[in-house]
């Protein structure tokens, strides 16, 4: 085996599990401790990826743009919450879905109204646009720049949420939001910043993503269910949770339509392996799930208390 391709594909597995785990977990956030069903999450991580394009081509700075695209689309959360959610909150969570999934197509028709149906495609800077070597094996410099920032990003959620008042208020906030508001906490203001800060990560992953998919419309479906599938595997409201099985799905999903393919093809025809290998590669992440559901329904890192 190739150990060069090997490592390539393993930091491939990382980035996209880094991807899902911020999408991942701005909705563990909103869903667990909100119990709030938001479809709409998907349309973030899209906006995050329209916005750093429009951003970095108007300053002709990368970062800028990155920058400027969380704060919009955390501002945008924040109004989202304000004007749709917190009525929600108390409702049905069909009345959650049908709302929040209008609010997606709404998104959607926006988008194609700004930007037009044909998308963007965002140029990287000089001292991203390259590759660094770690001993013999060369890996793209914005690839690890993608990885070193998830693994920042992640380490900062965990801190706040588990190890700061400010954690310690959320959790309060949504174990117990009578008690919370009768000790003086502010629950409206504590779940405005907590879909505030969904919606942030949601569009940072979004803006990661940009330079290597581009951004287009739609682009927040398919992602969205894979980061239901990571929510459920990892334990809803559970941070820790996210990143574990977010790093579980990234890795099975590059490495199964990587290898499988090729195990495949000893016994099979070249065509039909190559079109069975990523079938198999998505099977697999939904048979874990199905695992999960199965023998541990509360996920395999649930929070210690809700």
């Amino acid at each position: 085996m190739d150990m060069t391709l090997l490592v390539s594909q393993v930091l491939n597995g990382i980035q996209l599990g880094l991807i899902l785990f911020l999408l991942a977990a701005g909705l563990t956030l909103i869903f667990g401790i909100l119990d709030f069903i938001n479809l709409a999450h998907g349309a973030f991580y899209m906006l995050g990826a329209f916005l750093v394009a429009t951003v970095s081509m108007w300053s002709g700075s990368f970062l800028l743009g990155l920058v400027a695209a969380a704060v919009i689309v955390g501002i945008i959360g924040i109004a989202v919450e304000y004007g749709l959610a917190r009525t929600l909150y108390h409702r049905d969570h069909l009345e959650q879905v049908l709302a929040t999934f209008g609010l997606l197509l709404v998104v959607d028709t926006a988008v194609h109204y700004i930007w037009g149906p044909a998308g963007l495609s965002v140029p990287l800077p000089t001292w991203l646009d390259g590759f660094v070597r770690f001993g013999g094996i060369t890996l793209p410099a914005y690839r690890i720049f993608i990885v070193v920032c998830g693994l920042l990003l992640a380490a900062a959620l965990w801190f706040v949420i588990a190890r700061t008042r400010i954690g310690m208020v959320v959790r309060a906030s949504a174990s117990n939001r009578a008690m919370a508001e009768a000790l003086g906490i502010e629950t409206k203001l504590v779940f405005a910043g907590i879909f505030g800060v969904g919606a942030v990560v949601a569009g940072i992953a979004g803006s990661l993503v940009a330079p290597i998919s581009g951004a287009s419309i739609g682009m927040g479906g398919p992602v969205i269910i894979l980061a239901f599938v990571i929510i459920i595997i990892g334990g809803l409201g559970s941070i820790r949770g996210a990143f574990i099985a977010a790093m579980l799905v990234g890795i099975i999903d590059t490495l199964g339509r990587a290898y499988i393919g090729s195990v495949l093809a000893t016994v099979f025809t070249q065509k039909v392996a190559s079109t069975a290998g990523p079938a198999l590669a998505s099977i697999l992440i939904y048979l874990i799930m199905c695992a999960v559901l199965a023998f541990k329904p509360e996920g395999l890192f649930p929070p210690a208390s809700r």
